[in-house]
């Protein structure tokens, strides 16, 4: 419906009126009205639905007696055919009682035959097309607050809050959906701590997006970290992983790629699992490599075909490993040919210098947006694991040496 917002605006009626002398009155007092407003006649329901199936219109004035509908079933009619118009009924003077029952249908207003001047009229239409307008205007501040809430709900299954006991670890993450106001895509991640002090993590992303996206990102976070708490590792963990995803995957051609960490702490080590997803991202003494980390196949795309193998990596005292989805290097670096890549990323990382985790996180995602000037609209969800006093293992390689870019196996 236009915005009627001025006194120059022109209301768009249609009168729904068999009786040519009837409808000749209607057009009379109208041109007697002060509104700027555009007429159309039409003599039946079936004329009336096809005009509006044609164009629209701010007001219905309707006749409750036509050929071919009475009563409230023509007013339903005309709702169902122009939801977004308000419908005034006409009625009879004995029988005004029908005009109140319309009311309680969804017509905004009723005037009885014989009883209308111009100025009745007048404001019969404008009231009637304003509530309407007010009417709309509720109903779509009820659908956004429904639907924010239905993406708190969704965010809070991507995006729990992490089960660490650890004093010495710390977890931090940012969640970005792709476009504003669209629902949450498919990435997720979680942290616990399971009862032997090792520190588990994962990190995935859900091809496509949308609501199915998003709910299988929430079934495979829960399913990780139930069967993580219950001791499933490795690839037995992944295997079920995969099977839950084909169970729960609203159509075959979805899949899931992801990262899975376990960081013993006493060992100063990270066993690190990929299935078609980056290699995380480790940043010690102000440099930040991408790990050499074997890949592995996406899930649900062979399903029960794969096998993932685990890399070991030895960790520095103090450092961090930072785990992500598609959206923080696929997006552009401001020349619109090229993508941001992890090459982009690294030295973007390195020159944000705010020491708080989550303020870094906050500026390197500015930064990157910054670069992509809004240009693609991938969901971002980025997972931060930092440690201090890790024990130093005599002999150790330096897992900054060991590090270095592997391509990944193509899945996303």
């Amino acid at each position: 419906m236009t915005a009627l917002t001025g006194t120059t605006a022109q209301y768009r009626i249609l009168l729904v009126e068999d009786d040519e002398g009837d409808a000749l009155l209607v057009e009379e007092l109208l041109v007697d009205t002060v509104l700027d407003h555009s007429l159309v006649h039409c003599r039946t329901l079936a004329e009336a639905r096809h005009k509006l199936a044609e164009q629209t219109a701010d007001c219905v004035l309707l006749d409750l007696h036509l050929p071919d509908a009475a009563g409230l079933t023509a007013v339903d009619a005309i709702l169902q055919a122009a939801p977004d118009a308000a419908v005034i009924v006409l009625t009879g003077l004995a029988e005004s009682q029908a005009g109140v029952e319309a009311l309680t249908t969804g017509a905004q207003d009723y005037l009885v035959k014989g009883k209308v001047d111009p100025d009745r009229l007048q404001r019969a239409v404008r009231y009637a097309v304003h509530r309407k307008q007010a009417e709309l205007a509720n109903a779509n501040l009820r659908a956004d607050r429904l639907r924010a809430e239905e993406n708190a709900r969704l965010e809070r299954g991507l995006l729990p809050q992490p089960m660490l006991v650890s004093e010495q670890i710390k977890a931090t993450s940012r969640y970005l959906p792709g476009r504003d106001q669209a629902l949450l895509g498919g990435d997720f991640l979680d942290v616990v701590q399971t009862a032997d002090g090792l520190i588990h993590a994962v990190i995935g992303d859900v091809s496509g997006h949308g609501p199915d996206a998003a709910a299988l990102g929430v079934c495979l976070r829960i399913a990780w970290r139930s069967l993580t708490l219950g001791g499933h590792r490795g690839m037995d963990l992944l295997r079920l992983l995969e099977h839950m995803h084909v169970a729960e995957r609203s159509s075959s051609d979805l899949f899931t790629t992801c990262t899975l960490v376990t960081l013993d702490h006493a060992a100063a080590t990270a066993t690190l699992y990929l299935a078609g997803h980056h290699a995380p991202l480790l940043t010690t003494g102000g440099r930040t490599v991408e790990l050499a980390v074997g890949h592995g196949v996406a899930l649900g795309l062979a399903p029960g075909m794969c096998t993932w193998s685990p890399t070991h990596v030895p960790l520095p005292p103090s450092g961090s490993l930072t785990l992500y989805t598609d959206g923080l290097v696929e997006g552009h670096n401001e020349d619109a040919s090229q993508r941001l890549g992890v090459e982009g990323l690294l030295p973007i990382v390195d020159t944000c210098t705010d020491t708080d985790a989550g303020a870094h996180l906050d500026q390197v995602i500015a930064e990157v947006r910054r670069r992509n000037a809004g240009r693609h609209s991938d969901d971002l969800a980025v997972l931060r694991l930092d440690w201090v006093d890790l024990p130093a293992i005599p002999h150790q390689r330096s897992s900054v040496a060991e590090a270095g870019h592997v391509p990944r196996v193509p899945g996303r």
